[in-house]
């Protein structure tokens, strides 16, 4: 079966490729990929609870940059090796999701400080965007069609080229126009970086769906579920940098 490749990196074309199937062994399953995402999350919650109480507590914003490097800096780590050691995702993958749950947490709480409420928004957004998109994939509402697919992986990869670009000349002192600020064309961008995410979470759906129908290898449920977050985590912070630039307006 051809598998068509995501814009994610955890959920490309060679996720489920010259893997190890064994006809005896316990297969991939869609609850147990459900089961081990919500896992997952749950190891995300609680060091962004945490941090997030550090940094409240000591009502010192500085308190949180350590664990934004730190988790940072780690996540990518885990992330890079989930994704090239998929076997070890059993391992890996909950590394990367507490990891990821320290840099969520400084980052909600320094713009919470400066935008009381806006962490509540965004995680009722992130939650209230990911319902919507699992009933329209579900329902067939959107298909996850080969021209649906190029879209999203072309748009994809312009926004992750932009955001490097971007990094590059901020490394020099040029700011990259539309990245930051709160202006009308900012916050458009923005707004349309938010859906590319959104659209990815179809693109994932599909893509764990095709790796249960394959009788993939029962521990690519936490791959699938890693996957997942890494979309999951993307749409969290770029609904919370957008409601950023919309509170900066005022």
């Amino acid at each position: 079966m051809a598998l068509m490749r995501t814009s994610n990196p955890a959920l490309n074309a060679r996720t489920f490729a010259d893997l190890r199937r064994d006809p005896t062994a316990p297969a991939m399953t869609l609850d147990g990929t459900v089961n081990k995402a919500a896992f997952l999350l749950f190891l995300v919650v609680v060091p962004a609870a945490w941090v997030w109480s550090q940094v409240r507590t000591a009502l010192d914003p500085s308190v949180a940059g350590p664990w934004i490097v730190l988790g940072g800096i780690g996540g990518f780590v885990a992330a890079i090796v989930t994704i090239f050691k998929k076997e070890w995702a059993p391992v890996t993958a909950p590394v990367y999701a507490a990891l990821e749950g320290l840099v969520l947490g400084g980052l909600s709480a320094l713009l919470e400080t400066k935008y009381p409420g806006i962490v509540m928004q965004s995680v009722g957004l992130t939650f209230a965007t990911l319902a919507a998109m699992l009933v329209a994939y579900r329902t067939g509402l959107i298909k996850a069609t080969e021209k649906f697919k190029l879209g999203v992986i072309a748009a994809t990869g312009a926004i992750a080229l932009y955001y490097v670009v971007g990094l590059v000349l901020r490394l020099f002192g040029v700011a990259m126009p539309f990245v930051q600020g709160s202006s009308t064309a900012s916050i458009v961008v923005s707004g349309v970086i938010v859906v590319v995410a959104a659209l990815n979470l179809i693109l994932d759906f599909d893509f764990i769906e095709t790796g249960v129908a394959g009788g993939a290898p029962k521990y690519m449920e936490w791959y699938g579920a890693f996957g997942l977050m890494v979309t999951l985590i993307w749409l969290y912070l770029e609904v919370l940098r957008l409601l950023a630039k919309t509170r900066g307006r005022r």
